[in-house]
């Protein structure tokens, strides 16, 4: 395993990283606390969690009990659920129990998806206080941020001198969108890590569509993790494990790989085509629609549009209605209010109501 500073904290960390966001939760806590100690023992030393991950934290918790070595984990808590310093302190205390440590290394302000949030995190009273007296206390080490900001936001945020590193969605396909907020928190010396490296399990599921990454022999999921970890404004790619499988597959690209370089950058972007900017990573923020629409399920099935433009999209509906994503739906994207809830949860700041229409539109003709 290869390691890096992580910005100027002092700590090397592995250049993979385990997400704890994809274990298989109809399994034994046991049965996947042993995957993540399979990790360690291959040299993986950054473990990312959050409370809204299932039963993750409790994973953790048991397999942080008998890890050897020197390992980091690392959680988090939204500014719209901790408002006050109290609160926070709460979240913090409730992880560690969860977790099973008497320190959180990384602590994360949780999933900005514009200024407002930031600015509710940094009120007076509120929950990034809580975290400095957290710090202060020793409960945890350091304040980081997580963000699905555009680069110029996310360059004014670390300008304020208050995160010591940020995580971000970056991955093959979306990185011309993040790439600027990268570079600025490696110009700040401040880590970097990227969630969501395989969109979501988007491009695992879209081999065949996006085998163009591919290179020598690869898929095109070697490719999107090889770029994740050798991209030179990543440390840690944070890649969610299922199996031990997977964690052999991310150690060997990290073994054999070699780094990107700016040329590369420019010349995997120019294989990008304009929709590849726009396909829904699958993070699932958009859920909660007033009216009960599976918004996430339709921005995933707009996908198939987008990977497939000159696919019949009546027939990729009719599939998803009977077999796929929308099966069970409560509504239909007809439904829609716009209300504009789900767009402004949108990590992406994708144009969800007007897909919503298209395909509303195409679901007219199959009929009931």
């Amino acid at each position: 395993m290869k390691y890096v500073p992580y910005g100027k904290t002092g700590k090397n960390v592995s250049v993979v990283g385990f997400g704890g966001m994809r274990f298989n939760q109809d399994r034994p806590n046991e049965e996947n606390a042993e995957i993540v100690r399979y990790a360690c023992s291959k040299g993986i030393n950054y473990f990312d969690t959050a409370p809204g991950y299932g039963k993750s934290e409790d994973i953790f918790g048991i397999a942080f009990q008998d890890m050897p070595g020197e390992w980091y984990c690392t959680t988090k808590a939204m500014p719209t659920s901790f408002e006050t310093a109290e609160a926070a302190r709460g979240a913090v205390m409730k992880s560690l129990e969860r977790m099973r440590t008497d320190k959180i290394h990384f602590f994360h302000v949780w999933c900005l998806r514009k200024m407002e949030h930031y600015e509710l995190a940094m009120k007076p009273g509120g929950m990034y206080e809580g975290l400095l007296a957290c710090r202060e206390e020793g409960l945890i080490e350091h304040i980081v941020v997580s963000s699905h900001q555009p680069g110029g936001e996310i360059r004014q945020i670390l300008s304020s001198g208050e995160f010591e590193g940020v995580l971000l969605g970056m991955n093959i396909v979306n990185f011309p969108y993040r790439l600027d907020g990268a570079k600025a928190a490696r110009e700040m010396g401040r880590g970097v890590v990227a969630m969501n490296p395989l969109g979501g399990g988007m491009i695992p599921r879209h081999e065949k569509e996006l085998a163009f990454l591919a290179e020598g022999g690869e898929t095109a999921t070697d490719a999107a993790i090889r770029f994740a970890i050798h991209c030179p404004y990543i440390d840690v790619a944070l890649v969610g494990f299922t199996t031990k499988r997977q964690i052999d597959q991310a150690c060997r690209i990290a073994e054999t790989g070699e780094p990107l370089t700016d040329e590369d950058l420019d010349r995997i972007r120019k294989h990008l085509g304009r929709n590849m900017n726009e396909l829904c990573t699958g993070c699932n923020y958009c859920e909660g629609c007033p009216v009960s629409i599976p918004v996430a399920s339709y921005m995933q099935a707009y996908n198939d549009k987008l990977l497939n433009p000159t696919a019949d999209m009546a027939k990729m509906m009719d599939f998803h209605r009977n077999w796929g994503l929308l099966v069970g739906a409560e509504a239909t994207a007809e439904a829609c209010v716009e209300c504009g809830q789900c767009e402004e949860a949108c990590t992406q700041h994708l144009p969800i109501i007007d897909r919503l229409k298209e395909l509303a539109e195409v679901e007219k003709t199959l009929g009931s």
